[in-house]
């Protein structure tokens, strides 16, 4: 299987490399690089680099170095598809099934043009004739032009009266679905928009005094300019080649046509920032790229800019806007976006859809600019005028998605590069949701050592605008005092619900408890999270020296696995994240170094978690996969939720849980209890570790010294883990009562 270069440098640029190599050792963050022992040669002083700028590693004890694709093959024992496979599923990129999927086009032989006829001066045009649509007229006017759209839709002779095409729609063409819209907010409109108006003082000097419109490019003129050399007819054309062409195509038409510039000028972006965004022009006519790269269709067609109408014409998507050139990781041109002059026209933002060099769900606009730059504060923002204020601003690292929201792996690979991500976006509704959405998407990937915080600017500012009219430190101390993830949710929910209900409270938290569950497995954040959620709702004490007293006030009796029972009835949601699972990871125990003549000798499944069957009690594994099983359909009322389960346990555990229920949620409901993450850790940790150590007593009764050995060195785990956390909640509880 053959997979194209341009393939595998996607999915080394774009893998989590840091994540990758962070299963097997150790990395700590050293200045805008990863260090830590090197996994491949066993050192105790770190000398192996990770630089998640360029996702390569290297190691100066030893040399070893790569990418992804070499370390998943190097030192996880990959085959080469096994280790691309692998980087396909983390990345979302897909790997072709065949070679048809290339940056690869044939180049064909341009059309002849049909020569129009010349126009007759000799008799005068009435005002009949202006008036006259194109099928009344036709014996006096050019129909060997089967493009051209109906006269009605075409634009006053003195805007265009040369070009076949015109800015308006034909009658078979409109937006619709196959078109990539960008989903950008209001940012982009403001009082230096030039709307569809042109200014009468503009500079007009370059146009052609015939027309009133700017001189083509003709790229037919020199054999040095593009799609300009019909001696490469029927030769292999390249996609990355093509794009850099249609750059250089729009920035030549920038610089022709004033009204388009002035977008630009009039929103003060300075002439060295457009020469490096590459900024450009789209100009009018539906088959302007097809003239200037004749030779070319096929590869026009491949990238989504030529398209194709219900009767089988071809126009060229991108008309009358101003272009924004969007690069790869590497810097090269992989796709446009373009944003229309005129206010009026829908949709205002488009961008050039998938194709084999342009996957949007993988692409930050900025990026690479502020790689350049060696960015190391990253920010999200809403449009491609926020990125370019902010660079000329000098503030690096701001970063827009393709009209589509951010998705978990960008997240995920803007946190490698700094622990702490801001999101700035517009404070209107539509905006407030992006961010929530976003909040949503980045919860998984956000571990106890990264931080997202949100930035909304004061008045209905967008970056842009801000630094428009307060300046640039003025907006580096907005940046600087970006709201924490903790009180931007109890912000955003206090808005939804009323706190001064006891319902409203509830809901809040409940919404809060269900955010929490997304947060990576083992997080310290979703606990912490939940408590300050709470102390801010008006709880005075913690919610777990609450449920204990609740426990001890109902039923100081009960058996730690029934007290558990009990309480995975009230918060069914807690084993969405097995808890088991989850305290083996806390613990470490999942990464104890066995030493190698030990493993070689043990059962493979030695080292797998406890699972609740090994636990060995009927009742507690009863209710632990009924819930599970039932997860998908429990309602949402505690109470409601907890008879779903009881009537489908099996007979023989019914009565203890039914005879205790209604004590139990009274209990905590008096008590205003609405978490009981904590103390299900506690007493899981409980029964973990009495198991523990009963297999540790069968083994000395019925010796096997090699399993003798791995039990007891994750006994040994388990039991520093909980005296660590037993000493931790001593030391809160004895600060709490100073």
């Amino acid at each position: 299987m053959s997979i194209p270069n341009h393939i595998l440098e996607q999915l080394n640029s774009q893998a989590d490399l840091i994540s990758i190599i962070g299963r097997h050792t150790t990395l700590k963050r050293a200045g805008s690089e990863y260090k830590g022992c090197c996994p491949f040669h066993g050192e105790k002083s770190p000398s192996f680099y990770v630089n998640p700028q360029k996702n390569i590693y290297h190691c100066f004890g030893c040399s070893v170095g790569g990418n992804a694709i070499s370390f998943l093959r190097d030192y996880e024992s990959l085959s080469f598809i096994e280790a691309v496979n692998e980087l396909s599923k983390q990345t979302g990129i897909e790997v072709p099934k065949d070679e048809q999927k290339n940056v690869s086009y044939q180049r064909r032989a341009p059309k002849p043009q049909p020569s129009k006829p010349h126009p007759v001066t000799s008799q005068p045009v009435t005002s009949q004739d202006v008036a006259t649509p194109l099928s009344a007229s036709s014996s006096s006017r050019n129909t060997s032009d089967k493009t051209a759209p109906p006269e009605h839709h075409r634009q006053p002779t003195s805007i265009d009266n040369n070009d076949h095409s015109s800015q308006g729609m034909p009658e078979d063409i409109a937006y619709g679905a196959d078109y990539d819209v960008g989903s950008f907010g209001s940012n982009d409109i403001g009082s230096t928009d030039i709307g569809g108006t042109y200014d009468n003082n503009y500079d007009y000097s370059g146009f052609d005094d015939s027309h009133n419109l700017p001189p083509t490019w003709d790229l037919h003129a020199s054999a040095s300019l593009p799609g300009s050399q019909d001696n490469q007819a029927d030769q292999d054309g390249n996609l990355y080649d093509l794009l850099e062409q249609i750059a250089t195509f729009y920035q030549h038409s920038l610089s022709t046509h004033p009204h388009a510039m002035h977008y630009f000028t009039a929103r003060g972006v300075s002439a060295s920032i457009i020469e490096t965004f590459g900024l450009g022009y789209a100009p009018f006519g539906w088959q302007h790229l097809e003239h200037q790269f004749p030779q070319d269709i096929e590869g026009l067609k491949a990238l989504g800019l030529v398209r194709q109408s219900e009767s089988g014409r071809d126009y060229d998507l991108l008309r009358d806007r101003v272009i924004f050139p969007i690069r790869d990781n590497q810097g090269r041109t992989i796709g446009f976006g373009g944003r229309a002059l005129d206010d009026e026209v829908k949709p205002k933002y488009i961008n050039s859809s998938d194709s084999p060099v342009f996957h949007k769900q993988h692409v930050l606009y900025g990026y690479y600019e502020s790689r350049q730059q060696r960015a190391d504060n990253w920010l999200v923002v809403e449009g491609y005028m926020d990125v370019i204020a902010l660079y000329q601003a000098g503030i690096y690292g701001a970063v827009a998605s393709m009209g589509t929201a951010i998705n978990e792996s960008q997240i995920a690979r803007l946190l490698t590069m700094n622990p702490t991500l801001t999101l700035s976006f517009d404070g209107d509704s539509a905006g407030q949701k992006a961010a929530w959405r976003t909040l949503e998407v980045a919860l998984p990937v956000l571990g106890d050592d990264k931080e997202l915080r949100f930035l909304n600017l004061p008045n209905g500012h967008d970056p842009d605008t801000f630094i428009k009219a307060n300046g640039v430190d003025a907006m580096r101390e907005q940046i600087a005092g970006a709201m924490p993830l903790s009180q931007y949710i109890f912000a955003y929910l206090s808005e939804r619900y009323d706190l001064s209900l006891a319902e409203g409270k509830a809901k809040l938290m409940s919404q809060v408890r269900t955010l929490t569950t997304s947060l990576p497995k083992g997080s310290s954040f979703r606990y912490l999270l939940n408590n300050d959620i709470y102390q801010r709702l008006g709880g005075k004490r913690s919610q777990n020296t609450e449920a204990k007293d609740a426990l001890l006030d109902f039923d100081g009796d009960m058996t730690i696995s029934q007290q558990l029972q009990l309480c995975f009835l009230f918060q069914p949601r807690t084993l969405i994240d097995d808890p088991i699972t989850s305290i083996w990871q806390q613990a470490g125990i999942d990464r104890i170094n066995i030493p190698a003549h030990i493993m070689q000798r043990a059962a493979p499944d030695i080292v797998r978690p406890l699972a609740w069957q090994d636990l060995q009690d009927g009742a507690l594994f009863d209710v632990v996969s009924t819930i599970q099983r039932c997860l998908p359909y429990l309602p949402n009322d505690a109470n409601a939720a907890a008879h779903f389960v009881l009537s489908n346990l099996s007979p023989s555990h019914q009565p203890m849980l039914s005879r205790n229920w209604g004590g139990f949620y009274k209990a905590l409901t008096d008590r205003h209890v609405l978490s009981l993450d904590d103390l299900v850790e506690e007493l899981v940790s409980q029964l973990l570790e009495r198991t523990m150590k009963k297999k540790m007593q069968e083994l000395v009764k019925n010796p096997d010294h090699i399993k003798q050995a791995i039990v007891n060195m994750q006994t040994q785990q388990l039991s520093n883990w909980l005296r660590g956390k037993r000493a931790e909640q001593s030391t809160q509880m004895a600060s709490s009562q100073i």
